[in-house]
């Protein structure tokens, strides 16, 4: 082997080494220690749009990936939220790339919202799925060729608890015989009767834009939950299970539909009841927070 060709071949291994390693430490480091990082499909697929959008929108400026040692990008979770924002003033408000990042400025400028709660261990439900699937002796492939997914998609879900819809969360709980709630683990012994303003526990970030906010913990007969939704935030798809549901607009516009085509459009102090066992989706339609007060009963979802 020539000089030239042998130093090329032992730097493309080098390189090859270090894309490995680069895989291994995204895949194994646990999420309370490191921060989670997402690829370039990952991060695309979360936001709803192609690879190559985002590749267009770092080169406006709209958003700036980590970069990894060997120059891939990764995608934090606050990236992919900025992601999503970006994406939906294109969609709701026809903004041009200029108009999105002076929007953009405006909101960091006001500062972070409020962090309230405490936040449960992200890397929780992943865990509990990834137990789960191998107590049911079943692979990647088939679970997600069931659930109507794409085996990367369920592996990004049981290695960052990340990744997914609303509806595929509860439809991948609803497939190991259990219930969202549950798998977020509101079933604690050692819970308070009284909860105070700001002191609710929320349930990991599985989904972008969705905040779940717990008012009642415990063995109770009812779901009792604070959704907070970002523009834009979707259930992504319809959804049923046993039971009956009462929502509450606190704040902002929701758009939900049951049964495919009975919409309702509801605005803050609108009041909703209706059967679990309908399917139903919702989205929110304001050009901020929408903020629900939801109880389900019994605890099913």
């Amino acid at each position: 082997m020539r000089e030239g060709s042998r130093k090329r071949f032992f730097h493309a291994k080098q390189i090859k080494r270090l894309e490995i390693r680069d895989d291994w430490q995204m895949s194994s480091i646990e999420p309370e220690r490191s921060p989670v990082r997402y690829k370039v499909a990952e991060a695309a697929r979360l936001a709803g749009v192609s690879a190559s959008t985002l590749r267009l929108w770092e080169s406006q400026g709209l958003v700036v990936p980590f970069r990894s040692v060997t120059g891939h990008r990764q995608y934090s979770a606050e990236d992919v939220a900025r992601l999503k924002r970006i994406s939906w003033f294109r969609a709701e408000r026809g903004l041009n790339p200029a108009a999105i990042r002076e929007a953009l400025e405006n909101e960091d400028a006001s500062g972070p919202a409020a962090d309230n709660g405490e936040q449960m261990a992200p890397s929780g439900i992943g865990r509990k799925l990834r137990a789960l699937r191998h107590t049911a002796g079943r692979t990647l492939e088939q679970v997600a060729a069931d659930m109507g997914i794409t085996s990367s998609t369920l592996s990004t879900l049981e290695r960052t608890s990340q990744g997914v819809s609303f509806k595929t969360l509860h439809d991948l709980a609803d497939y190991y015989g259990t219930t969202v709630s549950r798998l977020s683990g509101e079933e604690r012994e050692d819970v308070p009767a009284l909860i105070r303003a700001g002191e609710w526990r929320t349930w990991p970030a599985t989904t972008p834009g969705v905040t779940v906010q717990l008012l009642a913990e415990g063995k109770t007969m009812m779901d009792c939950h604070r959704f907070v939704l970002s523009p834009g935030a979707a259930s992504e798809g319809a959804y049923r299970h046993e039971g009956e549901e009462f929502i509450h607009v606190l704040a902002g516009r929701l758009e939900l539909v049951l049964d495919s085509d009975h919409f309702f459009d509801l605005l803050p102090g609108d009041s909703l009841y209706f059967e679990s066992r309908r399917y139903h989706s919702w989205r929110n339609r304001h050009d901020g927070e929408t903020i629900l007060l939801w109880v389900n009963t019994p605890p099913t979802f």
